[in-house]
């Protein structure tokens, strides 16, 4: 049988297991999040599609991660602060992990294997990478950093219709 989101548990930015049966019957929004990237300014639009959605079933969950030219450096409790005083992020923030290589974490070797990018090339390229999930766990489709997080909407509102 296929794998769902609902499958996995991940770790909160205090350590704690959090399983993504949580979600069960919501679009859910994986981004793998930095700081100091040149793309750390989609938070913003981010939370706006947060915002916009949430209501109707829509989560976002952000993953830090410092597998990209090292622009997540902070610890766990850094980067919460980081995020909720510089862009007001009010979508779960989760604990650091790794996307790609031996120790990627599996929800991510997940994603890339339902979703592969260009090519087919399962690898996350850089920072705000974003993999769009329907209700039903499965992922839908793989969005490039450079896909302002605006342009998701249209995705997103058919997946919750």
């Amino acid at each position: 049988m296929e794998q769902t989101l609902q499958e996995f548990t991940v770790k909160d930015s205090a350590g704690h297991d959090i399983p993504l049966a949580n979600y069960k019957g919501k679009v859910v929004l994986v981004v793998n999040v930095a700081s100091k990237c040149g793309f750390t300014p989609q938070y913003k639009g981010l939370e706006e599609l947060y915002v916009k959605f949430k209501d109707q079933g829509f989560v976002i969950l952000g993953f830090p991660c410092n597998q990209f030219g090292s622009q997540e450096p902070g610890s766990n409790e850094e980067i919460q602060q980081f995020c909720s005083l510089n862009y007001g992020v009010d979508f779960p923030v989760m604990g650091k992990v790794d996307v790609n290589g031996s120790e990627a974490a599996p929800l991510w070797k997940w994603m890339k294997e339902s979703a592969p990018g260009i090519l087919g090339t399962e690898l996350i390229k850089w920072n705000f990478t974003k993999f769009l999930i329907g209700k039903d766990g499965k992922v839908i489709k793989r969005f490039a950093p450079k896909d302002e997080p605006k342009d998701l909407a249209e995705d997103i509102q058919k997946a919750l219709s």
